[in-house]
């Protein structure tokens, strides 16, 4: 047998292949590279175009975010046990929390503990929420719309409640939706978007990013009008939680946006709920500047009453959708200009509640023109809320606290708890604090009752009082009487009734003196 061998340059029929040219190889090894930077380009673009769709559907649905984020504010989580708490985070600052005095906690500890006070239980912050709060963010636990000094007697039952806004919206849909409108309109549009029920409300990053170039703008010195980036949420954190109500730097305000998303879905990935809480939270503690005697005033229906004199439950029928046609149109618009005034004036309240009146004023037309071009209210409502006008109010025609009976027991349980304290009157009664008095409440009533009715010349016959070296009829009235009752107790004795009959700041039980004449005291002596 015989073999045939070939060269490589010979083809299988015995024809010579030629072989390639130099030139021929360059040519040939250019077209792949080209071919393959097209191809690199192609999938590049594709991938660009792939992740920036998918980035606008995250930003659009909140998807991804909406599950890790309520997986990572599960995780965030304290219990309540007894004695002191090795692993907790007070508050650094913030104006809700210093007028609630979470901020001063440490310090009222420390004062408390010198006078025998001590912790019976505290939080204990999870090891997520810990290393959350020390980085600087704010802890999001649930927080209440109303809030105040409770004073308690020995049985539990409340003596002195002073709880801060008096009024307010319980539940989001207590609310009329007029004002839900006109205050997403003004500040937050997409806010209540049923169509995205994973939404994250505290980044619109639309207005987010027009907010950040007016601001680069402003520091290169370009003319341009002033963009702001806050969503009610955002805002919520800042004027409750931030150094002065404030967005100082743009750290503070990824640290509002963040404290904002991470309480949004600390209930799950579903917000809507979440959303109009925010709402109502908002309606209910919005910043009004302070009103003279009154202090500080939070919330549109503080602010209805004491910079209006409006009544906040009639303002909500007059909005009520239900009674639109059996209420004075006039009424009416004046109810929408009143509320909108102030959901304008949180801008910047000490101004347009005080000198910038007449301002306000055209911002709420421009607004309620607005209103009407974007089908929000009609031609009516437009026509009778522009032809009104909103009066000024002297806040001191009404009260800001709520009134309560000051009797002398109350008085002298509030001045020793603001020494314990070291706090003003005024400070004490804002703070979010329950405290429990030795007093017993409806035995304290009834012997000052008593007390009181001693001045009446006829109560005062009726119980012997009357008669030689005894009173006359027309000395009831000058006689002062106190009265203290102590019950013996394991713990030793405990005040259950203090009081006189003075009506007036003076305690004669805790801050006079008896001087007497040597018979009085031998008859003092006498008696006990």
């Amino acid at each position: 047998m015989g073999a045939v061998w070939r060269s490589d340059n010979t083809s299988q029929d015995g024809r010579n292949k030629r072989a390639p040219s130099p030139k021929s190889s360059r040519t040939s090894a250019k077209g792949r590279r080209k071919t393959a930077r097209r191809l690199t380009l192609l999938v590049g673009i594709s991938l660009l175009a792939g992740g920036g769709y998918l980035g606008w559907q995250e930003l659009d649905s909140a998807r991804w975010q909406s599950h890790w984020l309520s997986r990572y504010a599960a995780d965030l989580d304290y219990v309540v046990k007894p004695g002191p708490s090795p692993r907790i985070q007070f508050p650094e600052d913030g104006p809700f929390d210093r007028r609630l005095g979470y901020v001063d906690l440490p310090r009222f500890i420390q004062q408390l503990s010198q006078r025998n006070f001590r912790i019976e239980e505290q939080a204990r912050f999870s090891r997520a929420l810990l290393d959350y709060t020390h980085r600087g963010f704010f802890p999001p636990y649930p927080e209440d719309s109303q809030a105040g000094l409770t004073i308690n007697d020995c049985r539990g039952v409340p003596i002195y409640t002073n709880s801060y806004p008096r009024q307010y919206y319980e539940r989001f849909e207590d609310i009329p939706p007029l004002v839900v409108m006109s205050l997403l309109f003004i500040e937050d549009r997409g806010l209540l978007d049923a169509s995205r029920p994973h939404a994250n409300p505290a980044v619109d990053w639309p207005r987010f990013t027009k907010a950040a170039i007016s601001q680069l703008e402003k520091r290169l010195g370009l003319s341009g009008q002033a963009a702001g980036g806050s969503t009610l949420a955002t805002q919520v954190e800042k004027y409750r939680h931030s150094p002065e109500g404030r967005t100082g730097d743009p750290q503070e305000k990824i640290r509002q946006m963040i404290s904002a998303s991470v309480r949004t879905y600390r209930e799950g990935p579903q917000t809507l709920a979440t959303r109009q809480r925010i709402v109502r939270d908002y309606l209910n503690s919005v910043p009004l500047s302070a009103a003279p005697g009154h202090g500080e005033v939070h919330g549109i229906a503080d602010g209805l009453r004491l910079w209006f004199g409006a009544d906040f439950r009639e303002v909500n029928r007059l909005l009520d959708p239900r009674s639109a046609d059996e209420v004075d149109a006039q009424a009416r618009g004046l109810a929408l200009r009143q509320v909108l005034s102030l959901l304008i004036a949180q801008r910047r309240p000490s101004y347009y509640l005080g000198a910038g009146r007449e301002e306000m004023a055209t911002l709420t037309d421009s607004h309620i023109r607005l209103l009407a071009n974007g089908g929000i209210i009609d031609a009516g409502l437009r026509d009778a809320a522009l032809g009104q006008r909103v009066l000024g109010q002297s806040p001191s025609r009404d009260s800001a606290i709520r009134q309560v009976d000051a009797t002398k027991g109350i008085t002298v349980a509030r001045m020793r708890l603001a020494g314990l304290l070291g706090l003003p009157l005024y400070d004490l009664d804002r703070l979010d604090l329950t405290a429990s008095t030795p007093l017993q409440g409806d035995l304290q009533a009834q012997i000052s009752e008593y007390l009181v009715r001693l001045a009446d010349p006829a109560f005062a016959e009726s119980v012997g009082l009357f008669g030689d070296r005894m009173l006359s009829p027309e000395k009831t009235a000058a006689v002062r009487y106190s009265f203290t009752l102590f019950e013996r107790g394991e713990e030793g004795f405990q005040v259950r009734v203090q009081t006189d009959n003075t009506n007036q700041p003076f305690d004669i039980n805790e801050g006079s003196k008896l001087e007497l004449g040597s018979t009085a005291k031998l008859r003092v002596l006498t008696t006990y």
